[in-house]
């Protein structure tokens, strides 16, 4: 055994050795090109060279929208954890525990009440780091009280919509809040107040069949899918072969299901303009 060449070498080497963050560089999901992790967060984790808008945070998604990037962040009435007792291969409880650990949220939807360009506006986010943003109980008082509040404030209400449905594990209860949520955007509607919702990728299931398709203007991000069930499913039940591109943003505003489709880095500015725009009218229409 030579000892310098095994023992005092090697521990030379793991003394001088540097050890690179893990998030430094990010792999773009279309191209495979590596772009540096702080040029992404910049752009609002939209890749410089393809325009990819990867996801992002709700945290980083209120900073992006309100002024000073300072919010008041909004209670949401507490509901029951696992009523349902379910199990799968782990316990709900359990899966619950680990999703609030590892984004840091009590379920998938944050509200925040703030200054848009100097307007008051309530701003929801579906974070889908959060069990798939799936819709339970809790996401769906988050929702309520975001139309509430933003009925009570006399502001507008902005969602950024993002889901893969309502949440197996609460079975009947999640699918409850579907009617639950419709009505609530109801009661802001007969207020005359705006609702602007942003669909991002993906946005598909209840929630597509729900609140999210029910705002006065319809914004899509750029390559977002947005659907209800997957395209997979729907040529197993049609049996025909699906146009390039469906379900994506693109496609369904060419087809009139979404108004625009709006990049993420003008995302603030079109959703400032439009809540002046849409909450100034009715002011008017009822001065006259």
């Amino acid at each position: 055994m030579n000892w310098i060449s095994n023992v005092v070498r090697p521990k030379i080497r793991s003394i001088l050795r540097r050890e690179a963050p893990g998030n430094l560089w990010i792999k773009c999901p279309e191209t495979g090109q590596l772009v540096f992790y702080k040029d992404v967060e910049a752009n609002q984790f939209v890749i410089p060279g393809s325009n990819y808008h990867m996801r992002m945070s709700a945290a980083a998604r209120l900073k992006a929208m309100f002024d000073n990037q300072t919010w008041i962040d909004v209670a949401v009435p507490a509901v029951p954890v696992d009523p349902l007792k379910f199990r799968d291969e782990r316990r709900y409880a359990d899966r619950l525990k680990d999703a609030r650990s590892k984004t840091g949220l009590n379920d998938a939807v944050k509200l925040g009440f703030g200054r848009l360009d100097g307007l008051a506006a309530v701003i929801g986010v579906q974070d889908f780091d959060f069990m798939g943003g799936s819709l339970g109980m809790a996401a769906g008082e988050a929702v309520i009280k975001g139309l509430d509040t933003a009925v009570e404030k006399d502001c507008p209400f902005v969602l950024f919509a993002a889901s893969g449905g309502a949440r197996m594990q609460e079975g009947i209860l999640a699918l409850m809040q579907l009617p639950r949520t419709t009505i609530a955007v109801q009661r802001l509607r007969e207020a005359r107040r705006p609702y602007i919702v942003v669909l991002t990728n993906p946005t598909t299931g209840g929630v597509t069949a729900s609140y999210a398709m029910l705002g006065d203007i319809e914004i899509a991000e750029p390559g977002a899918v947005v659907g209800f069930a997957g395209a997979r499913v729907i040529e197993q039940t049609v049996r025909e072969r699906l146009p390039e591109g469906f379900q994506r943003a693109e496609f369904l505003q060419q087809h009139g299901m979404v108004d625009m489709v709006v990049p993420r880095p003008e995302m603030r500015a079109t959703l400032a303009r439009l809540c002046k725009m849409l909450a100034k009218a009715p002011r008017e229409a009822a001065a006259a």
